[in-house]
């Protein structure tokens, strides 16, 4: 028997691959019916969001007014907070939905064929393993996820869709060797450098798709092809993406870093022309950046108090290296002022000025390439003149 519910979410999904059909993130037809098809809601039966104070709010289904809200989030084309660590201060996401339209822009990205074996780093909800299952097949999807009890969930909510993927709760940066050689790897998490069992576990022309972030935003989704036993090599995708970083272990950080005290007994005073939000501004800069920058620089905001606009730009390095440019100008130029035992801005600086020298160049003009021993980073041709490691 068909219900009222039934009717609402099969109108949804339908409106939502409508929607990122008219965005151009879909546009293939197997995937359009895979939107059309899986219920998103069976596998999002709750979502958080942030109120004014920064209080973290379940979604509410109680009432109808409420229900369909819920609804509408859900086949809506926005990423959704899924399972939060509230133990800790301030609470921590461990989990989301990403957004459908990046989602279906990924899977068209991956190109598979019919009989292809997926690998997919990251299940959360299910819901990419649920489209790759309708397109392809359970017994062709593998999905993992560091979290046991996000596996236990997905797995049962998948089971009463009729989707049994091969779900595992483990380290994705081991991939599941125990089911490979896979044809396809989706990593739906950031990583700062590609796992090489990921690359040891594709077949010869197998591909993988992931975020590569060196640093805290500086870099993009990447697609490599597995082209010899020991090598990858592919491009960046040219439109922005960012995920939640890839853990370990389940809850919690992996790691802590030590930070050195500020090193205040020399500063540096001189004036930029750079936009000091460069780092949220300029991504290609701010990723050629990281490579001198390294990966745990920290960025933000400051001003005389938390109630005023802020003045300033920051950045600090553990090493206890530091860098502050002022946002208003004089003359055209920021006043900048660091310390340390490394110039951060004049790093930042130095990238802008390449990345002018190359005719400011968009992502998709960088490209990767993995070996055992390295990540290399080149502009246009794997053996040209600019290349990082």
């Amino acid at each position: 028997m068909t219900t009222t519910l039934d009717t609402q979410w099969q109108d949804r999904a339908a409106g939502l691959a409508d929607t990122l059909t008219e965005l151009g993130k879909l546009t293939d037809p197997d995937w359009q019916a895979a939107v059309r098809a899986v219920a998103r809601h069976e596998l999002v039966p709750r979502f958080y969001t942030q109120d004014t104070s920064g209080a973290w709010i379940e979604s509410d289904t109680s009432t109808q007014h409420s229900r369909m809200a819920w609804l509408d989030a859900v086949y809506s084309n926005k990423p959704l907070i899924t399972a939060l660590q509230r133990d800790t201060d301030p609470v921590r996401v461990l989990s989301s939905s990403s957004q459908p339209g990046l989602m279906t822009r990924m899977l068209e990205s991956l190109d598979v064929h019919s009989g292809h074996q997926v690998l997919e780093i990251g299940t959360g909800t299910g819901y990419n393993a649920a489209l790759l299952s309708h397109r392809l097949g359970a017994g062709n999807v593998f999905s993992v996820d560091v979290e046991p009890d996000l596996i236990d969930l997905a797995r049962t909510r998948l089971a009463a869709l009729g989707y049994t993927p091969t779900l595992v709760a483990a380290d994705g940066a081991l991939g599941l060797p125990e089911h490979g050689p896979f044809d396809r790897i989706i990593a739906t998490c950031a990583v700062p450098a590609v796992p090489w069992a990921w690359v040891q576990q594709l077949r010869i022309g197998g591909v993988v798709l992931t975020d590569l972030k060196v640093a805290h935003g500086a870099g993009n989704l990447v697609r490599i092809t597995r082209t010899d036993t020991d090598r990858a090599e592919g491009r960046f995708d040219p439109t922005y993406a960012a995920f939640m970083s890839l853990r370990h272990q389940p809850g919690g950080l992996d790691r802590t870093v030590t930070w050195a005290a500020r090193d205040t007994t020399v500063a540096h005073r001189w004036t930029s022309t750079v936009d000091p939000q460069t780092p949220w501004n300029s991504l290609v800069v701010w990723f050629l950046a990281a490579f001198d920058l390294g990966p745990d620089v920290s960025i933000g905001y400051t001003g005389s108090d938390t109630t005023s606009q802020p003045s300033a730009v920051t950045l600090s390095t553990p090493d206890g290296s530091w860098a502050q440019i002022a946002l208003a100008t004089a003359d055209g130029a920021h006043q900048v002022t660091e310390g340390g035992p490394r110039r951060l801005w004049l790093a930042v600086e130095r990238a802008h000025q390449l990345w002018n020298r190359l005719d400011q160049p968009g992502w998709d003009r960088f490209g990767l390439t993995v070996t055992p021993e390295a990540h290399t980073l080149w502009f246009d041709h794997p053996d040209g003149d600019h290349r990082w490691t």
